[in-house]
């Protein structure tokens, strides 16, 4: 006997799906009500941009100043997906003004009494909040008719989940409980703003300015490192003299130099931070400038560790070195302290000094120098150290030169597309700069090529000098791990050109 089956399934009904969130009413035209939290959202995620630059510099490891800079180009695209979808809405100004409330949170979380505690409003407050609005989001509105808005928050929690990791990673590396007034002022402004969870509407004259620059907060004057600033010997001075002549010597001149790159990002986070009058694409621009350099950095110190070479053998020093070694110097003399022991408590010594911000003429200069003069000065260089190590086989370097001068490629059309309006706010003539940069990289080459010849009459060569006896290990050692085909024949190149 076959038994019949009933076309009515015998389960229990699935519960009704809630009904979604609507996001107009009756008196709604055109504006949903999603478009003035979007904006909230967005000053919120600028906000964090903004904190992360502010604190970087405080940062001393290597590897989380690398998390760090990465995570100031996360945020440039999270600000980027919400600028993209307000502008979408009719009306809709990723500009528009936004509650006072908001910039005295991002300011409450700004004001933080160390460097732990704002990485705990940053990312324990502040990211968490924001993802689980995002989330609740997600999960109340109509999931079709604001589709593009619900994909794009699943990209930004995406990018928010890499950032959590490495924060959780960090805490477990470096346990850590906010102080509690602190954390009592945040819960309370957070509260304040409903935890992002509905727009906050703007009162005449209350509009939100950007988090920090009603505030006398200011960013380290030096940044931070916890490893030595000086190498165990002087070996820069041979290496600037065998330059144009040793393939050996660029070789490692290249892994060092990319390494010291490091530094760049640090002081762009200067540039983030003063430069809030500048237009956002420029901040974008900016950010994903810092995040090569720093990436350029991992490359070279990548190189080096491949060698066999670490930090505490050739020392990551400054950009602003003889701004540092002159600081340490006076703190030696006012203090009574041994100059060695001032370098070896270097990070904590120069922790208190704060810098000042950076004027309009100063952001110019420093975009000029690093795009014009920096970065066109070494395109030569690079390219035929780039050609060279291919030649010998040294292919990881030839790899690590690549994709500098891709990125670099990238930056010097920045400095042109930005300096026109840094020179107009800072009050300065712009007209022939690429004429002014060029007089400046033939003087430097002038300088270097003049220095190159003073140390080759000059330093002592033999093995009883320390320096020169290091700088001969690290060619030796390299050359035990990978052997350059042409070291031999390599003919000479252009001289380093500052």
């Amino acid at each position: 006997m076959v038994r019949s089956v009933s076309p009515v399934s015998d389960a229990p009904p699935a519960p009704a799906a809630p009904t979604p969130v609507l996001l107009i009413d009756a008196e709604t035209k055109q504006k949903p009500r999603n478009l003035d939290l979007l904006a909230d959202w967005q000053y919120v995620e600028r906000s964090i941009h903004r904190l992360l630059a502010a604190w970087g510099r405080e940062v001393p490891a290597w590897d989380d100043k690398g998390a760090l800079h990465r995570h100031v180009w996360h945020q440039a695209e999270c600000v980027r997906r919400l600028r993209a979808r307000i502008g979408e809405f009719i009306g809709g100004k990723p500009d528009a003004p936004v509650s006072a409330r908001l910039e005295r949170l991002a300011n409450t979380v700004l004001r933080a009494p160390s460097l732990e505690d704002a990485l705990d409003g940053i990312y324990e407050f502040l990211l968490k909040t924001l993802v689980g609005a995002y989330g609740e989001y997600i999960a109340t509105v109509h999931p079709v008719h604001d589709l593009p808005t619900i994909a794009l928050l699943h990209e930004i929690n995406q990018i928010k989940s890499q950032q959590w990791l490495w924060y959780r990673d960090y805490r477990r590396r470096r346990p850590h409980r906010t102080a509690a007034a602190y954390r009592a002022q945040v819960e309370a402004a957070l509260a304040d703003c409903g935890s992002f969870r509905a727009p906050l509407s703007v009162e005449r004259g209350g509009e939100a300015r950007p988090a920090g620059v009603a505030t006398d907060f200011r960013l380290r004057r030096f940044s931070a490192r916890d490893v030595p600033n000086r190498a165990q010997h002087p070996f820069m001075d041979y290496v600037r003299a065998d330059f144009r002549t040793n393939l050996e010597t660029r070789r490692l001149f290249w892994a060092y130099g990319y390494m010291l790159e490091k530094n760049l990002p640090d002081d762009q986070l200067r540039w983030l931070y003063d430069g809030h009058a500048m237009p956002w694409d420029w901040q974008h621009d900016i950010s994903r400038h810092l995040w090569d350099e720093s990436r350029h950095g991992d490359s070279g110190y990548s190189r080096l560790r491949d060698f066999g070479i670490t930090l505490a053998e050739v020392g990551f020093s400054g950009y602003d070195q003889a701004e540092r070694d002159a600081t340490l110097k006076d703190i030696s003399a006012a203090r009574g302290l041994p100059l060695d022991d001032c370098y070896a408590r270097h990070d904590e010594l120069l922790a208190p000094l704060r810098a000042e911000p950076l004027t309009p003429a100063q952001l110019y200069e420093n975009a000029f120098m690093i795009g014009l003069v920096a970065e066109t000065g070494h395109f030569v260089v690079k390219n035929e150290g780039y050609l060279d190590f291919k030649e010998g086989q040294d292919l990881a370097s030839a790899e690590m030169m690549l994709f500098d001068i891709i990125d670099e490629t990238a930056h010097v059309t920045y400095a042109h597309k930005w300096l026109p309006l840094l020179a107009e706010r800072a009050g300065l003539d712009n007209s022939g700069y690429r004429e002014r940069a060029t007089k400046i990289r033939e003087e430097s080459q002038v300088r270097a090529d003049a220095l190159a010849e003073d140390f080759l009459r000059a330093l002592p060569r033999g093995d009883r000098d320390p320096g020169h006896a290091f700088y001969q290990d690290l060619l030796a050692r390299i050359r035990a791990v990978a052997p350059l085909a042409n070291a031999t024949t390599c003919p000479p190149r252009s001289p380093k050109p500052m």
